[in-house]
């Protein structure tokens, strides 16, 4: 499905499918993007950008890499382990340890060109992966500058269930896996249609409409992220947290970008009470959530370039 993108390639920039391995042997694959002027006897930054939680190269990381190649940058997406076209077994499992690890194997692949400047490498995280790729600049020095957009910390998740519901959940999900060996693969229930629909369903909670109108619709709808993961790739999240180390980073410099309406503000307010200097948390205005995936008029591309250029 690599020829299904939801945005249109801009004329200037040049968008080539690559493959390489990360640290575990799994197979990423991911888009390279270059600005078509790029002359390729000089050294540029690099960014590796990151998916939302259960999304691919082709929606969001896209719509930032085609912007930012204009820009001036190198930049890498690609589809995390066990999702998209990147390999691994059984599919749509989650790790979080694996997929913070993914951020680093892209770290290896852009090193390796002698146009991009291994001293000017960056992580950019979309919602979920802002969470991975901080938990991978915590052991990386190599990421110099870290950004993200609608950040969600998936492991901080387990805080938000009251201790009675945390421990049903668990027991659940511990049967979840004498099943799972009894049938011989991992129980998986996508969450969006196979094909886009045209309307959000009736019914469903606040934050659920919101991904539906982007998932499930024609905007943001893709046949490999039809969101969930299987049921027991939850478990490892209630005992790793992403952003335990989240003050090592520093001196390397985040930022953390969020709607003024986003539902998931707090997740980048935490992040950034947590973070030492240098850290700056940028408001968008009139923005909720899912308008920094796609909403290219909303998404502040300046000061991201200017983040970027002006910290690594």
């Amino acid at each position: 499905m690599s020829e299904y993108y939801t945005f249109e390639l801009n004329k200037n920039v040049n968008r080539t499918s690559v493959s390489y391995n990360n640290r575990y042997g799994i197979t990423l694959a991911g888009d390279l993007y270059t600005a078509k002027d790029m002359d390729a006897e000089k050294k540029y930054p690099a960014l590796v950008i990151g998916a939302p939680y259960g999304g691919v190269k082709e929606q969001g990381p896209g719509v930032y890499a085609n912007q930012l190649a204009q820009r001036g940058f190198v930049v890498l997406t690609f589809d995390a382990s066990y999702n998209g076209e990147s390999g691994g077994e059984p599919r749509h499992t989650s790790s979080p340890e694996i997929f913070s690890e993914d951020f680093s194997a892209g770290v290896d692949y852009l090193g390796t060109h002698p146009f991009v400047d291994r001293s000017k490498i960056g992580a950019l995280g979309i919602c979920g992966s802002g969470g991975f790729a901080l938990s991978a600049a915590a052991m990386d020095v190599r990421i110099k500058a870290i950004a993200t957009t609608s950040m969600y910390d998936i492991s901080a998740m387990r805080d938000l269930f009251p201790s009675e519901m945390l421990t049903a959940q668990m027991q659940q999900l511990a049967e979840q896996r004498w099943k799972d060996f009894e049938n011989g693969e991992p129980t998986y229930v996508p969450t969006f249609p196979e094909s886009p629909v045209d309307d959000v369903p009736e019914g469903l909670e606040a934050n659920a409409a919101e991904f539906f109108s982007y998932y499930g619709l024609k905007r943001g709808h893709h046949p490999n992220a039809r969101g969930g993961f299987t049921l027991t790739s939850n478990l490892p999240f209630f005992n790793y947290q992403l952003l335990n180390h989240i003050a090592t980073v520093s001196p390397r410099p985040i930022l953390f970008v969020m709607g003024e309406n986003a539902h998931s503000r707090f997740f980048s307010e935490n992040a950034y009470a947590a973070a030492a200097e240098p850290k700056e948390l940028y408001i968008v205005p009139d923005a909720i959530h899912i308008d920094l995936y796609d909403k290219v008029e909303k998404i502040p591309f300046d000061k991201i370039v200017e983040f970027f250029k002006s910290s690594m």
